[in-house]
């Protein structure tokens, strides 16, 4: 039987750090600017990083 392949339009979204949690990029950032506010703007540039709830999930999604 061959090996599992893993999502690989997930890995291009997310990395995992070295502590084990997955960091990712904000989306709704691309355009419609103006008619976010200036807070909204700026917390969309940080990573965010994934809830733990979630880890078993994603995980498993990565490592087929």
């Amino acid at each position: 039987m061959p090996k599992m392949k893993s999502n690989r339009s997930l890995m291009k979204r997310i990395k995992v750090t070295g502590n084990g949690k997955i960091k990712f990029i904000h989306a709704f950032k691309g355009h419609h600017a103006p008619y976010k506010t200036a807070k909204q703007c700026r917390q969309l540039r940080r990573s965010g990083m994934m809830d733990k709830t979630d880890y078993s999930r994603i995980k498993f999604m990565i490592s087929k």
